[in-house]
């Protein structure tokens, strides 16, 4: 016997025109770019698109319990409509319909329309309305996304699409990435140590091997692979945070100068810790960078950012992205703050009066996308939010936009015992960086503060 059923339905204005928008949902990323951070999603399979019997299978988490779903697409109609049903899944029935409307030559509206039965076995008074608000937490979210990557990519109409070449595809920031690139027309080719296909490309810094061939007539480069910092660090983890980051960037700045058509633009990942512990001074790039340092982080951020150098002599523009805090609940810093968060048992690190220089990751792939595709743009960019917040502001605001508490402060003699001496480097220091080569260079955030920022990563 069927159970409850419902209908949802949710419009946005896009700045596009209808065929763009259409377009976007037709590349490859669509899927991966408008699932929500806080969901636990695998996509196994997505085979066809959006076309006439196209067909997509995911994993969907709830706690310990996996389930398989499985959609065919259907009624597809060029520049207009598709749908999407499931054919096995969690639903009794659901049917997924996106329609496109034309509003001016430059403008159109995105609906959805989803129908939904929950099984017999679900269909409790409590549970229809918990799962509406899902879908339009889910809707919500993804009108959001369209709306600003729309935005973002407009900006740049009139440019030819590029073809991108990324290493660390799979870490935090390429899984957001490279969906974003993707849909807005460009092509991603992936450096990796496990290369599987047509699109990939194979290396691995620890040997200095790097098949070159297939960087050769790219027009940009990526750079984000490097051993996660995030972790107690021994003298071996160490050793292959500096090596990842410093061998592995000068293999590739001399694979791509010793190439026929080298790209015009390397963007290098690096970090405001190159800044080290400065307390309450306002740090932008043209803010000295610390001699002699002691600070672990100092010193191999600046050895990170030099070894992109054989690529800035052969003339190969060089943004070194120095990445604040990168918020989303998929992994990081924030997805390993969540768990104690909800419970009602988070709170500040340290006195909490440090500063923390952050960035949602919609933004931190934003200023990736402009620093490809600005021209006159080069050297160090502050990679971080115009309103840097203490970390008891962060606590307590996190706190508020999850309607917890923030009672709990970690200590930093507790932080130190647990961490080492990554807890005064990376945990407790204090980096109030600024954004201000960004604004000059006339990107526009999404998300310059803090709450707006948590609300949308966490669908609140």
């Amino acid at each position: 016997m069927a159970g409850s059923g419902e209908v949802i339905e949710r419009s946005v204005t896009v700045p596009v025109g209808v065929e763009d928008a259409f377009a976007w949902h037709e590349r490859p990323g669509a899927l991966e770019r408008l699932i929500p951070p806080w969901e636990r999603v695998e996509v196994l399979e997505h085979s066809g698109g959006i076309a006439e019997g196209a067909r997509v299978v995911i994993r969907l988490h709830e706690g310990p319990v996996a389930m398989r779903w499985v959609a065919r697409h259907r009624d597809f109609q060029p520049g207009r409509r598709f749908v999407d049903e499931q054919v096995e899944g969690p639903f009794a029935r659901w049917v997924h319909a996106h329609s496109f409307d034309p509003e001016g030559a430059a403008s159109c509206r995105v609906s959805d329309r989803i129908e939904l039965t929950l099984p017999a076995a679900a269909a409790g008074r409590l549970a229809l309305p918990l799962v509406r608000r899902r879908v339009e937490r889910m809707l919500a979210y993804r009108h959001e996304v369209l709306a600003g990557d729309f935005a973002a990519h407009a900006r740049y109409r009139d440019r030819p699409r590029l073809t991108v070449a990324v290493t660390g595809a799979g870490g935090l920031l390429g899984r957001t990435l490279v969906p974003f690139l993707t849909t807005g027309g460009h092509r991603v080719v992936t450096i990796t140590r496990r290369p599987r296909g047509a699109d990939q490309i194979g290396w691995d810094p620890g040997s200095g091997r790097l098949d070159a061939s297939g960087i050769d007539g790219v027009d940009a480069v990526v750079h984000l692979a490097g051993e996660p910092i995030g972790v107690r660090w021994t003298a071996a983890r160490k050793r292959r945070i500096r090596e990842s980051r410093v061998r592995g960037t000068r293999l590739l700045a001399e694979a791509l100068a010793r190439l026929p058509r080298p790209p015009r633009v390397l963007v290098s990942a690096s970090g405001i810790g190159v800044y080290g512990n400065r307390g309450d001074a306002l740090l932008t790039e043209a803010s000295p960078i610390p001699e002699g340092s002691p600070d672990f982080l100092v010193d191999v951020s600046r050895e990170w950012e030099a070894a992109a150098d054989p690529a800035r002599a052969a003339g190969i523009r060089v943004v070194s992205t120095r990445f604040g805090l990168i918020l989303t609940p998929a992994g990081g810093a924030l997805g390993r703050m969540l768990p104690a968060f909800r419970l009602g048992v988070g709170g500040p690190l340290g006195s909490g009066g440090q500063w923390v220089s952050w960035a949602a990751i919609d933004d931190v792939v934003g200023a990736v996308h402009h620093a490809i595709m600005t021209e006159g743009l080069s050297g160090a960019l502050n990679v971080c939010a115009p309103e840097p917040v203490t970390s008891r502001v962060f606590a307590e605001t996190l706190s508020a936009v999850l309607r917890r508490p923030a009672v709990l402060p970690a200590p930093a003699p507790a932080l130190r015992l647990l961490f080492g001496e990554m807890a005064d480097t990376a945990l407790l220091a204090s980096q109030r960086a600024a954004p201000t080569r960004l604004l000059e260079s006339g990107y526009r955030f999404r998300f310059p503060a803090l709450e707006p920022a948590l609300r949308f990563l966490l669908g609140r």
